[in-house]
């Protein structure tokens, strides 16, 4: 059977097609990078110093892809979060394969919550159940293993910055 299309018809085809294409390359070059600004942030606790390496995520856009679609990480690096104010966060793992531990700190770097042992892909609203500023996502099991808890306190060059 042959279609039959008449000329606008094709014009309006190819017009949404170009305009798709264009939009996608958009998209595209706003995405958040791979990998964000790195900097060593440590965990003062009972067991000691725990020392990693951390990328920043400060900016919206950043902090909304955080972790998503990573398979892997190092087990001494996480992903720092940076909200300009305390206040209640909410967390989830969309499109997230790595299990995670997410710790949640106040404005002075003081742990005040750890959600541990997240589940992959969960869309189940995690939150911090405190005000907080700051949030380190590190890889499952490691708050565990390292003794880290609620009222441990974390520094970093970007934490320091943004105290008031």
């Amino acid at each position: 059977m042959l279609l039959q299309f008449r000329p606008t018809k094709i014009v309006q085809i190819v017009f949404t097609a170009l305009v798709f294409v264009a939009l996608s390359g958009l998209v595209k070059a706003q995405d958040v990078p791979d990998r964000l600004a790195m900097e060593t942030l440590t965990i003062q606790s009972d067991g000691g110093e725990h020392v990693f390496q951390v990328e920043v995520a400060k900016t919206d856009r950043e902090r909304a892809r955080g972790l998503m679609f990573r398979e892997a990480m190092a087990a001494d690096h996480g992903m720092l979060f940076i909200f300009e104010s305390e206040g209640e966060r909410f967390f989830w793992m969309k499109n997230t394969p790595l299990s995670l531990d997410i710790i949640y700190a106040n404005g002075a770097g003081k742990i005040v919550s750890i959600a541990e042992d997240t589940l992959p892909y969960s869309e189940r609203v995690i939150p911090s159940n405190y005000p907080s500023r700051f949030v380190l996502e590190l890889n499952a099991g490691t708050s565990k293993k390292l003794g880290i808890k609620p009222g441990d306190v974390m520094a970093s060059p970007s934490i320091t910055d943004a105290k008031p």
